[in-house]
């Protein structure tokens, strides 16, 4: 029982927060920043001391799992809609993780955005982030799964777009939701296949990993569709080739959110995911190979479009992207563990980066005026790696970021676009024959020919 209310808890104690903070926002009401930064910290706190008290309680039942039913949203037909928590070696652990560092970005928000016009919904971004985050670690469904998938989504554009004043955060904003939306239907198209082939998306037992995981379909084919639905999903999230233009773009929020989303959490829920789908890699060898080749080739990629970069948080940006190809690839291999350490001490110091990117800018250009000069630039050993009739061709390669922006412009959106106004001529066209204006411009063109 106590168990059942530690986690219940580890889920609620943010959605409280969003609704008071909500309710505060939406009445207008005159709450000082004092009351916001409280309420959540509070919060977050809260979720701490719920999460150490579940590792206790895991460690000395020894058991597994502990799984937590709160009961059924609604039921149509054959589908059925149930809220069941899990906490298990691989949820804890995140949700752990995910709270402090919240909590730290919280706490280091408070001084850094203080009368800032947008500081009250920072914060209720901020809590509602990690009240989605909560509600993805410790989904026992992929239903579950996929309304904490789309909080965080959601979050994550309207942050970026936080300086909605100016033109380009919005843009940038608008780009990485239609990015999240356009991965977001493999995830969802997942979950409406296994409930096709086994009846359920719940979160089950298996030998493939030391958690729950991914229900596995009955046939190869149906494996193998699944799991790359939820690679496509992942996509998304975690900034991997060809889709991880929006990354370096997103650096236009808050420096905050910039850490706690695109260096620590949120580019990390997509190798989460595929720690979830465990038993799905294991029965399928196609699934196994796409993971390590997009991993693979989007850490070769961003590693060389970085040393291109001029701005910190770019810099930044493809360095992050980086270290989650390189997490895909060891979830490929099966080095589960060793990615679950990855992700961690990756979102620790990554997030501490970002944080510090704005002073290490004015250090740094205070520290080359005290010099008379600039900086010599340290490293070249991967240059030496690379043949001298390459170089140029790579650096060209690097400084277009490897022309997936413009091939996803020109090639994809442009066709998508091309298409739609075609079938809006159409659709005038037919429009107009049924109204008879067509007919009517046609038979005074006639008339002039005439006269």
């Amino acid at each position: 029982m106590t168990e059942n209310v530690l986690l219940a808890a580890l889920l609620g104690l943010p959605g409280i927060a969003v609704l008071l903070l909500g309710i505060a926002l939406w009445g207008q009401s005159r709450l000082s920043e004092q009351v916001f930064y409280r309420i959540t910290s509070l919060a977050l706190f809260g979720t701490v001391v719920c999460g150490v008290g579940l590792t206790i309680l895991l460690a000395r039942s020894g058991g597994e799992q502990i799984t937590a039913h709160i009961g059924e949203w609604f039921s149509v037909g054959h589908y059925e809609f149930h809220w069941v928590l899990v906490a298990d070696k691989l949820s804890l652990p995140f949700a752990l993780f995910c709270s402090i560092l919240i909590g730290l970005i919280g706490a280091f928000s408070r001084r850094y955005l203080h009368k800032e016009p947008g500081y009250f919904r920072f914060y209720f971004l901020l809590v509602l982030f990690g009240a989605g985050v909560e509600l993805i670690v410790l989904a026992g469904n992929l239903d579950l799964f996929f309304i904490g998938w789309e909080i965080v989504g959601l979050t994550s554009a309207l942050l970026i777009a936080f300086f909605h004043e100016r033109r380009k955060p919005v843009e940038h904003g608008l780009r990485a939701f239609i990015t999240y939306r356009f991965c977001d239907i493999g995830l969802l198209a997942a979950a409406v296949w296994l409930h096709h082939t086994v009846g359920n998306s719940a979160f089950v037992a298996s030998e493939a990993a030391s958690w729950t995981g991914v229900p596995v379909p009955v046939g190869s084919v149906n494996v193998a569709l699944v799991g790359l639905l939820l690679l496509w999903a992942t996509l998304g999230k975690s900034a991997q080739i060809p889709l991880g233009g929006w990354l370096p773009r997103a650096m236009e929020g808050p420096t905050p959110s910039s850490a706690i989303f695109y260096g620590a959490i949120s580019v990390h829920l997509g190798p989460f995911l595929l720690l979830r789908a465990a038993p799905i890699l294991e029965a399928s060898r196609v699934v196994q190979v796409a993971v390590i080749a997009i991993g693979g080739l989007t850490a070769i990629h961003a590693t060389f479009v970085g040393r291109a970069q001029t701005d910190i948080k770019s810099i930044l940006a493809y360095a992050s992207m980086t270290q989650v190809g390189i997490i895909f690839v060891e979830i490929g291999f099966g080095l589960r563990y060793l990615a679950l350490a990855h992700i961690v001490g990756h979102a620790a110091m990554r997030s501490l980066q970002i944080l510090r990117s704005p002073s290490l800018l004015h250090d740094h250009h205070h520290l080359e005026q005290s010099m008379g000069g600039i900086l010599p630039q340290t490293g070249g050993h991967l240059e030496r790696l690379v043949p001298n009739f390459m170089q140029p061709w790579l650096y060209r390669h690097a400084l277009e970021r490897g022309y997936f922006d413009a091939i996803v412009r020109d090639w994809i959106v442009g066709s998508f676009v091309r298409v739609l106004r075609f079938v809006d001529a159409l659709d005038q066209r037919w429009t107009g024959w049924l109204a008879g204006t067509e007919r009517t411009s046609v038979g005074s063109k006639s008339g002039g020919d005439l006269s």
